[in-house]
C-alpha cells in the first residue's frame, strides 16, 4: 500500500551492514542498500552474489520512485512467497523507498518448512533495516526562471522568503536562475511568476 505522502518520502542513507540470522544450520546473510534505478539493483545483485557464489539462494525485494510506484520480489527457488515477499513486508512496514535488500541463503540440511522460511527471512530483512539509517528525503523539481536583468531585485527579494536552493545563475541576456523547489512549492512559485508577465520557468524534472 503506498504510504499517504506529499512532497516527502523516506528511504535508507548508506548501506547496511552485513547481518547473519541462523536457524537449523541453514545461515542468511542480510543487506539492505539505497537504490533508485534498475541498473543500481542489478549492479548490487551482481556485487552480492559474486560475494556468495556458492549461495543456494540470492532473495531480494526492492521498491522505487518518489511515488512508492515501482516494486519487485523474488523467492530464487525458494517455495512461492516463502522470501521475496516477507523482505518486502519489512520494507513497506517501514514505509521506504528507493531501497533494495538482499538475502542469501546457505542450506544447512534441515528442511525449514514454508513458515519456518518466512519467519527468517523476514527476520533477516528485518535486522539488515536496523543496521542502516531511515531518513526523509523533499521530492523537489528544478526550475530556470528566465528574467531581464533589471527585474533581479524583486525576484532575489522573493526568493529570500522561499526556502527554494538556487543552483545555478547566469546573467546575461536573457538571465536565468535554476532552482531546486520543493514540489509542494511549486504553485504558488508558477503563481507569483505569472504575476510578473516578463518572467517565464521551465520545469526540467518530471
Amino acid at each position: 500500500m503506498t504510504p499517504n505522502i506529499q512532497d516527502v518520502y523516506k528511504t535508507i542513507k548508506d548501506p547496511s551492514t552485513e547481518v547473519l540470522f541462523k536457524d537449523r544450520g541453514s545461515k542468511f546473510f542480510a543487506y539492505a542498500y539505497p537504490v533508485k534505478t534498475i541498473e543500481q539493483v542489478q549492479e548490487v545483485l551482481d556485487h552480492i552474489k559474486s560475494l556468495h557464489p556458492s549461495a543456494g539462494h540470492h532473495c531480494f525485494a526492492y521498491q522505487l520512485g518518489e511515488g512508492y510506484e515501482q516494486y519487485r520480489v523474488s523467492d530464487d527457488g525458494e517455495p512461492n512467497h516463502s522470501a521475496g515477499t516477507p523482505i518486502y513486508g519489512q520494507i513497506q512496514s517501514l514505509e521506504l523507498t528507493n531501497c533494495l535488500v538482499v538475502v542469501v541463503r546457505y542450506f544447512g540440511g534441515t528442511k525449514l518448512g514454508v513458515s519456518g522460511l518466512v519467519h527468517a527471512y523476514k527476520t533477516s530483512a528485518a535486522q539488515a533495516l536496523e543496521h542502516t539509517d531511515i531518513i526523509e528525503q523533499y521530492i523537489t523539481r528544478r526550475v530556470v526562471i528566465s528574467f531581464q536583468y533589471e527585474e533581479i531585485g524583486v525576484l532575489m527579494r522573493y526568493l529570500k522568503t522561499q526556502d527554494h536552493r538556487i543552483t545555478e545563475q547566469h546573467l546575461g541576456t536573457p538571465c536565468t536562475l535554476t532552482l531546486e523547489v520543493r514540489l509542494d512549492a511549486m504553485e504558488e512559485l508558477k503563481i507569483r511568476l505569472a504575476q510578473w508577465h516578463r518572467m517565464t520557468c521551465k520545469i526540467l524534472d518530471h
